[in-house]
C-alpha cells in the first residue's frame, strides 16, 4: 500500500528539491543556503503546526537539536585534530618520502603516494592530506618534466577511496553511521565496512595506477608564466623628457593611473610622493609593472629607464629588467585560509606579507591583474600568482594556511610533529578498541592538543568551518522532517515501485548509482542524510538486511569522482593540474562504474540478496 502524503510531507519534499538546488549552484554561499532552508523549515512548522500519528503535536525546536548532535560534536572535534596534524607538519616527513624516487620508479613511486594518501585518509580527513601533497606532487612532476596533471587526479581520488573504508574517514560516514543509529537499525563500528572498502578500492587504485594517466592530457600548471613578472626600474628625467614641471597628478593621470610610482628621488634625497610636486631634470621616478608597461612608459614620456643596481646602462635588449632576486609562486586558496571569502583589499595581503599578485586563475580562465582584482572575493580552488622575495614567500607558507605551490620553499616539520601523531593514533586506537565512543576519544585528543600545545584557541577557531557545521544542522533537520511526515516511506516506497520488478541486487545497485550521481552536484552531507532514511524503508519493504541499503547509501556518496564540484579536494586539484571539466568527467565516470558494480556485488553476495 502506498503511503499517503499529507500537506507537510508534500511541503518538506519541495524544500529538500529546493535545498538541493541551492547546495548544489556556488552564487550563494553554502552557509547562508543552509540557513535559509533551516528557517524555512522551522517557520513552516510553527506557523503550521503538524500532528502526529500519536496525536501529539511536533515541536520545532527539535530542529535545532542538530546543534549538539553527538555526530557533529564529534566531526568539529576531528576538524580540530585534522588542523593539528596539518599545522605540526607531521605528515611533510612522508610526503618528502613519497617523492623521493619518483624519477627512477615513476609508476612504483604513483602506486606508493596512492596506497599511502589513501592509507591516511581512512583516519584524517583528506583536505590536509590533499593540501600537503600539492606541492610536493607539482615540484616533482615539474622537476622530472613530466605534467602535474597526470598525477594530481589520481592521487586525489585515491584520497577519496581511503575515506570511505572507516566511520571516521570523512563527515558524511560518520553521519550516516549516527543517522542509522538514531533510527535504531545498527551501529557500525569502525572498521565494519573496511573489507569491501579494500576489495573494491584495491581495483580502483589499480585503474588509477595504471589507466587514469593515459586517459589525462597534459595540462599545463595555469599561471606560472614569465612573461607575467612585474619589475621596478628608475626613470629617469632629463632635458630631453615630457616630464619636466610637470606635477605627480599630471603624469599619473596621463597614464590613466596605470603606472605605479613607488617613490620619487631628488639626488641624494627621498621626495615625499605627493600629488602636487613638481618633477624636475635629474629626477628619478621608481616604477613598476610588466616589461612592457614599463617600455611603453619609456616610451611615452622619451625616457631612459635604469635597473635600481644600475644607474649607467639604460635598459635594452642586450640589458634587460633585473628581476632582483624575485621569484614567482601560485597560492591556493584553501577552506578557511585567511583569503576565504574576502578580497585582497580586505586582507591587506600585498603590503603585509609584501607580495605582488600578478594574476588570478578561476575555473581555468585566467584573469589578469588590473585595476580592480584587489576587490575580488575569492572562493577555494582560486590560484594567485604572486611574485616576491623567497623569504617573504617561505614566511607566508609558515604562518599562514595559504596553500603555496612551490616545492622548492621548504617547510620543516615542528618540534610538535610527534605528539600530534601520537595523540592522533592514541584517539583512533581508543575508537577502533571500542574503549570510548569516537565523540569521547576525538574531544579528549583535542584537549591533549591544546594542553601540549599542538594546537592554541586560534587554530581551532579556524579549523571549524560554518558551512560543514550548517549542512550538517539543516540536513540532519530535513532528515527528520522527513521522518515524521513519513516522506521517506513514500520516497522509499515510489523507488520501489519505480524498480518493480526488479532483484533486490539490482535495486541495491541502482540506489548506490543514484547516490553517486546527486553526490557529484550536490552536497554528499544533504544526500547522505535524505538518503538514509529512505534506504532503510527501501530495505523494510523488500524485507532485506538494511545495513546492506545503509552501505549503499555510504558508498554511493562518497564516489565524488566525476565532477571538480562534488567534493572540495575535487576543487583544488582542478584548480592546481589546470584540469577542464571534461578531464574529471573522462577519468571519474569509469571510476564510478568500477566502484559502483564492486560495491554491487559485494554487498549483494555479503548479505545473501
Amino acid at each position: 500500500m502506498t503511503p499517503l502524503l499529507n500537506s507537510h510531507s508534500i511541503a518538506i519534499l519541495i524544500l529538500i528539491t529546493v535545498a538541493l538546488v541551492l547546495f548544489a549552484q556556488e552564487r550563494i554561499r553554502l552557509e547562508t543556503s543552509s540557513l535559509l532552508i533551516l528557517i524555512m523549515l522551522v517557520l513552516g512548522f510553527q506557523l503550521y503546526p503538524y500532528t502526529t500519528a500519536s496525536g501529539e503535536t511536533f515541536s520545532p525546536i527539535e530542529f535545532f537539536m542538530g546543534f549538539g548532535h553527538e555526530a557533529l560534536l564529534t566531526i568539529c572535534a576531528l576538524m580540530m585534530l585534522g588542523r593539528g596534524i596539518e599545522i605540526s607538519g607531521a605528515l611533510k616527513p612522508l610526503t618528502t618520502l613519497m617523492a623521493k624516487n619518483w624519477s627512477r620508479y615513476p609508476t612504483l613511486s604513483l602506486a606508493m603516494t596512492l596506497m599511502i594518501g589513501a592509507l591516511l585518509s581512512g583516519f584524517l580527513n583528506n583536505t590536509p592530506i590533499v593540501v600537503m601533497l600539492l606541492p610536493v606532487l607539482i615540484g616533482v612532476a615539474l622537476s622530472n618534466d613530466k605534467p602535474p596533471s597526470k598525477i594530481l587526479m589520481p592521487v586525489g581520488l585515491a584520497t577519496l577511496i581511503g575515506g570511505t573504508a572507516t566511520t571516521i574517514g570523512t563527515s558524511t560516514n560518520l553521519l550516516i553511521v549516527s543517522v542509522a543509529h538514531d533510527l535504531g537499525v545498527h551501529q557500525f563500528t569502525m572498521f565494519d565496512f573496511a573489507l569491501p572498502v579494500l576489495v573494491v578500492g584495491g581495483v580502483g587504485l589499480l585503474y588509477l595506477i595504471f589507466i587514469a594517466p593515459k586517459l589525462l592530457p597534459e595540462r599545463d600548471v595555469p599561471l606560472q608564466h614569465k612573461e607575467s613578472r612585474i619589475f621596478k626600474a628608475s626613470m629617469m628625467i632629463t632635458e630631453d623628457t615630457q616630464l619636466i614641471d610637470k606635477t605627480l597628478a599630471e603624469v599619473l593621470r596621463s597614464t590613466d593611473y596605470k603606472m605605479q610610482v613607488s617613490r620619487i628621488v631628488r639626488g641624494d634625497n627621498q621626495l615625499i610622493k605627493l600629488p602636487t610636486i613638481r618633477l624636475k631634470a635629474g629626477d628619478g621616478l621608481i616604477i613598476s609593472g610588466t616589461a612592457e608597461q614599463l617600455l611603453e612608459y619609456s616610451q611615452q614620456f622619451k625616457a631612459d629607464l635604469y635597473s635600481l643596481n644600475d644607474n649607467v646602462h639604460p635598459i635594452s635588449k642586450d640589458n634587460p629588467f633585473d628581476d632582483d632576486d624575485q621569484i614567482l609562486a601560485e597560492i591556493l586558496v584553501t577552506e578557511g585560509s585567511l583569503l576565504a571569502n574576502k578580497t585582497l583589499n580586505e586582507t591587506r595581503f600585498s603590503s603585509i606579507h609584501e607580495l605582488v599578485v600578478l594574476a588570478l586563475h578561476r575555473l581555468n580562465k585566467p584573469q589578469q591583474i588590473n585595476g580592480s582584482i584587489n576587490e575580488v572575493a575569492l572562493h577555494r580552488g582560486d590560484i594567485l600568482l604572486v611574485q616576491g622575495r623567497k623569504d617573504n614567500l617561505q614566511k607566508l607558507k609558515e604562518n599562514t594556511r595559504l596553500l603555496v605551490l612551490d616545492n622548492t620553499i621548504h617547510v620543516p616539520a615542528s618540534n610538535k610533529a610527534p605528539m600530534a601523531i601520537f595523540i592522533m593514533i592514541a584517539v583512533i586506537a581508543l575508537a577502533a578498541l571500542q574503549l570510548l565512543p569516537i565523540s569521547i576519544s576525538a574531544l579528549s585528543g583535542v584537549g591533549a592538543m591544546l594542553v601540549t600545545r599542538c594546537l592554541n584557541w586560534r587554530e581551532i577557531s579556524n579549523a571549524l568551518n560554518p558551512s560543514i557545521i550548517m549542512i550538517i544542522v539543516v540536513s540532519l533537520a530535513l532528515g527528520k522532517a522527513m521522518q515524521i511526515t513519513a516522506a521517506d516511506q513514500f520516497l522509499g516506497h515510489q523507488f520501489i515501485e519505480i524498480m518493480q520488478g526488479s532483484s533486490p541486487i539490482v535495486i541495491l545497485g541502482a540506489l548506490i548509482f543514484l547516490m553517486s550521481v546527486l553526490t557529484n552536484v550536490v552536497s554528499n552531507t544533504a544526500a547522505a542524510v535524505i538518503g538514509t532514511p529512505v534506504a532503510i524503508n527501501i530495505a523494510q519493504e523488500l524485507g532485506a538486511p538494511a545495513e546492506a541499503f545503509i552501505l549503499a547509501v555510504l558508498f554511493g556518496v562518497n564516489m565524488s569522482y566525476a565532477t571538480p564540484i562534488g567534493y572540495q579536494t575535487n576543487l583544488l586539484i582542478f584548480s592546481a593540474g589546470g584540469y577542464k571539466f571534461s578531464d574529471f568527467l573522462k577519468v571519474g565516470i569509469p571510476l564510478t562504474l568500477i566502484m559502483g558494480v564492486g560495491f554491487t556485488l559485494f554487498l549483494a553476495s555479503y548479505y545473501q540478496l
